[in-house]
């Protein structure tokens, strides 16, 4: 059999708990997940994993190869990364998490370019708001916006988000429009609930910063979400400005309070510290970080 193959599939099954998830991954079938794991077991000559209808666990040889496997792995993607650095071309299948609306609308666009650039990559990109295991997910690298506090994570900072308060001409020619924070407590504020503050919002103002508790009848968990319940008139938001350049640019999204920014979120491109840095990752984060400094929205010194 093809052993290193079987590893990863062993070590995909072993993260996720089950083979159905993993068989999705794959695009192929639960019986023939279930297969190779089994012929590498015979091929081992050890149980590697109980079977339950429930769950998929590891034996105590599960664990000690689980380790030795992910070595191996690891090792023979270094392997490969090292050969296509000798060649200056990075090579494999690059699995990056990003946010949604962000990736919808600043990594999606860019994609196209960085295959031309670089024709022995793939690129797969898993969109959510989340901030996902990457090596549960089986993901080489990640996006991500705003403070880190993961220490099993590599970071290189490759932009800034500025962060404005929102609202539809709609919606204020109904409700009119905030002169300072506090008279955001009379109006319907859009809650975005990954927002570690909650329905506590923080501004920043000359003299020192500003904490609003505010109130609405609309959250949700992602940002595309808040971008539509925006557009819809439903309230107002503090959002990423990125989330609205066209329609702040055509007047149908307002930003209010320009005197009272929200504080900007760092943009960061990070990695497992478990894995050295593949060829492929190193080139997709110098690119983004060259794509990001061009773009006023976006660079850490353009805002």
């Amino acid at each position: 059999m093809d052993l290193l193959a079987g590893m990863k599939l062993f070590n995909r099954v072993a993260d996720t708990g089950g083979f159905s998830t993993v068989a999705r991954e794959l695009g192929t079938t639960q019986p023939t997940v279930s297969r190779t794991i089994a012929a590498l077991e015979t091929h081992l000559g050890v149980r590697l994993l109980n079977r339950s209808s429930r769950a998929v666990t590891l034996t105590d040889d599960g664990r000690l190869f689980y380790d030795l496997a992910q070595r191996a792995v690891e090792a023979a993607a270094e392997a490969e990364g090292g050969v296509g650095r000798r060649r200056g071309l990075p090579t494999g299948l690059l699995r990056m998490g990003i946010p949604v609306a962000f990736g919808r609308l600043h990594i999606a666009p860019r994609i196209s370019a960085f295959l031309e650039r670089y024709p022995d990559v793939g690129v797969e990109l898993v969109m959510n708001d989340a901030f996902v295991d990457l090596v549960g997910e089986g993901l080489d690298m990640a996006v991500r916006i705003g403070e880190l506090s993961d220490p099993s994570l590599i970071a290189r900072r490759i932009g800034t988000t500025r962060r404005v308060t929102v609202a539809s001409c709609d919606y204020l020619a109904r409700r009119g429009a905030p002169l300072v924070p506090a008279d955001l407590a009379e109006h319907e504020c859009i809650i975005y609930t990954r927002l570690a503050t909650g329905n506590r919002w923080h501004f920043e103002e000359h003299g020192g910063p500003i904490t609003v508790d505010v109130r609405g009848r609309y959250a949700a968990d992602n940002s595309e979400a808040v971008r539509e319940g925006v557009l819809g008139g439903i309230g107002i938001a503090v959002v990423p400005v990125w989330l609205f350049t066209n329609e702040i640019e055509l007047d149908r999204v307002r930003i209010l309070l320009r005197d009272f920014e929200p504080r900007q979120l760092p943009i960061h491109a990070v990695y497992s510290s478990r894995r050295q840095v593949a060829a492929k990752v190193r080139a997709m984060i110098d690119f983004l970080a060259a794509e990001f400094k061009l773009s006023p929205t976006l660079s850490i010194h353009g805002t």
